[in-house]
């Protein structure tokens, strides 16, 4: 299951979690080119399942969005948190080279959580 919610006005929920279903690739990179899009300031807390990985296409989609809103990521998110199984500080490093803001991965979503409540509210 793929979705994206705002949460408290500030904070851009992003899921990829079971149940997984057919059209979950699709859905997680329009949910990334929703993110790219935002007009607005926002803190991301991605959520991800562990479970099955992008097909070669999918990565490919996901690398060219990187590299393609790169400037819009790092203008209007203040702070980034990945939860998923088994994340690890090597996870942290990768990200960081992405993007030039606060982040962490983290695999609680409550440890998540409590790093981008440091940064509330945006406004």
């Amino acid at each position: 299951m793929v979705s994206l919610e705002t949460e408290d006005r500030d904070l851009l929920v992003l899921r990829f979690v079971p149940p997984y279903e057919p059209g979950d690739e699709a859905a997680y990179l329009a949910a990334l080119e929703a993110i790219g899009e935002m007009p607005r300031d926002y803190l991301l807390l991605a959520l991800f399942g562990g479970g099955p990985g992008l097909s070669q296409q999918g990565e490919r989609a996901q690398a060219l969005w990187f590299k393609r809103t790169r400037a819009q990521v790092e203008g209007h998110c203040r702070a980034m948190a990945l939860a998923r199984p088994g994340a690890t500080p090597r996870m942290t490093e990768v990200f960081g080279k992405l993007w030039r803001i606060p982040l962490t991965a983290t695999d609680s979503e409550g440890e998540a959580r409590a790093f981008l409540a440091r940064f509330m509210p945006l406004s």
